[in-house]
């Protein structure tokens, strides 16, 4: 599944990061912790060692990994902007941001992996009163009982 994914995020040039997800995703800045670890780990970080990070943060002082801005305020109006001039992917990383997105009309497509154990409460990724039109582009089921669910954001209906 390491492998699919890494295969997902290929294309990724800018990751956008709530704070708490960007604080997780540090893991991967450091080629020590994943020394001796399997290919696929070494892969997936050296893709996001890679690519641009903006994180939007009011607490957070400094980057801690390379390629990083730290904005304060999400502006949808500069990730019109940034989208319209990229020549790679950008994703949405951390429930919060991913709402801000979505409520915004921001997000093209989605990747939703439903794995087979239920967890309740949480943050939410859709912001209340979110409708959107979704068009099945692809389904993948592994061994694992994990499914990836790949679709594109058809319109608000």
């Amino acid at each position: 599944m390491h492998a699919f994914v890494n295969d997902l995020e290929r294309s990724i040039g800018t990751y956008l990061y709530g704070r708490r997800m960007y604080e997780v995703m540090l893991f991967w800045e450091n080629a020590d912790a994943i020394h001796g670890e399997p290919p696929v780990m070494q892969d997936f970080a050296e893709l996001w060692q890679s690519a641009d990070k903006i994180v939007y943060s009011t607490t957070l002082e400094a980057a801690a990994s390379s390629r990083t801005q730290i904005e304060r305020k999400f502006d949808p109006d500069a990730i019109r902007e940034l989208k319209a001039q990229a020549t790679r992917d950008l994703t949405v990383g951390g429930a919060g941001l991913a709402a801000h997105a979505l409520g915004d009309g921001l997000v093209d497509e989605l990747h939703q992996f439903v794995t087979p154990v239920i967890v309740g409460g949480g943050t939410s990724w859709l912001p209340d009163g979110c409708r959107l039109k979704l068009e099945l582009l692809d389904e993948h089921r592994f061994e694992s009982g994990v499914v990836h669910l790949h679709y594109r954001v058809a319109s608000a209906p």
